[in-house]
């Protein structure tokens, strides 16, 4: 049974409240997350809810952060730590790949690091420089890290749930020209919801893949398609970028033969360049056509004036579509 209406915000948020009240070892760490309830006001309401001990208020210094929680998940608390724009992580990044991602390595086992570093990437918000990056392959490239990046308010409650119930560290993303917008219907009890916990990943539909945001230009370009020209296109929603769901990219292909892969960050080295190792290494003979991408283009994300241009579109989308099934 259907009940509330959730925005991502508003689903994220929920999701932390629920962390919270069950486990006194979750705590959230972050830069105005307390009194100011976040730059996007997702930890609103939390501070004054379970005091400031369990959602702390930092220093700006994101290599403090994310060291503090490496350190608390280790001696039992479960942080879920919040970077307020995706950039920011880099004086973090080598807390992250240097010991976060390496303990269970580094001990043979002997310790996880239990962290969730839950930060909003992308641009659309006309935002300044570093406000609006999409290098998700730094950390997908990186052993010991899970990356995770839901598309839809109902997933992203699922996934932070099942982030934080994982051993080991997990980066989260939320697109940020979505967070207040894109809303779901929400099962009335909790059991119906566990479903979204069980699977790191799944499919929407298929025949070209997209991941985060870009679900939503996918499916706007194959309604246009579909209705300009009659092809029926399906989309898969590839909700977590490490572990890739192998299976279902190498059964699309089969099903279609065809690929067209949509990603904001840039082209080079990007993820969708790993899905094409996936696609030629288990599915080449049942291509019917060169696989293409939509990206972002290999440069700094432009200043606001011009950010749509960097941006794949409906429209770039659309016209990738159809030089695929044209080949």
């Amino acid at each position: 049974m259907m009940g509330k209406n959730l925005t991502m915000l508003q689903a994220i948020t929920e999701a932390l409240d629920q962390m919270l009240g069950n486990d006194d070892r979750v705590m959230i760490l972050g830069e105005d997350i307390g009194v100011n309830g976040g730059v996007f006001r997702s930890t609103e309401g939390l501070y004054e809810k379970y005091g400031n001990d369990r959602v702390v208020d930092t220093p700006l210094a994101e290599s403090g952060i994310i060291g503090s929680a490496i350190g608390l998940a280790l001696n039992g608390m479960l942080p879920i730590v919040e970077i307020q724009f995706l950039a920011f992580i880099y004086p973090g990044f080598e807390q992250l790949v240097s010991h976060a991602a390496r303990m269970r390595y580094r001990t043979r086992g002997q310790f996880g690091v239990p962290l969730v570093i839950r930060t909003p990437y992308g641009a659309g918000i006309r935002g300044p420089e570093l406000h609006s990056e999409s290098v998700e392959t730094f950390f997908a490239h990186t052993p010991g890290l899970k990356v995770v990046a839901p598309s839809n308010p109902y997933d992203a409650k699922g996934l932070l749930i099942s982030a934080l119930e994982d051993p080991d560290p997990v980066i989260f993303w939320n697109r940020l020209n979505c967070i207040g917008l894109l809303r779901k219907k929400f099962p009335t009890k909790c059991t119906e919801y566990q479903s979204v916990k069980q699977k790191w990943s799944r499919r929407k539909r298929s025949d070209h893949f997209c991941m985060g945001a870009m679900l939503r230009e996918a499916l706007n370009a194959t309604k246009k398609i579909e209705a300009e020209k009659g092809w029926k296109c399906e989309v898969v929603d590839l909700r977590t970028l490490y572990p890739l769901d192998r299976d279902t990219i190498v059964q699309s292909i089969k099903k279609t033969g065809r690929a067209l892969i949509v990603h904001e960050a840039h082209k080079t080295a990007g993820l969708g360049a790993e899905i094409i190792s996936i696609i030629n290494d288990e599915a080449l003979i049942y291509l019917k056509a060169p696989i293409k991408r939509v990206t972002g283009f290999d440069v700094p994300v432009p200043p606001f004036t011009i950010e749509d241009h960097y941006l794949p579109t409906v429209d770039r989308v659309k016209q990738g579509i159809v030089e695929t099934i044209s080949f």
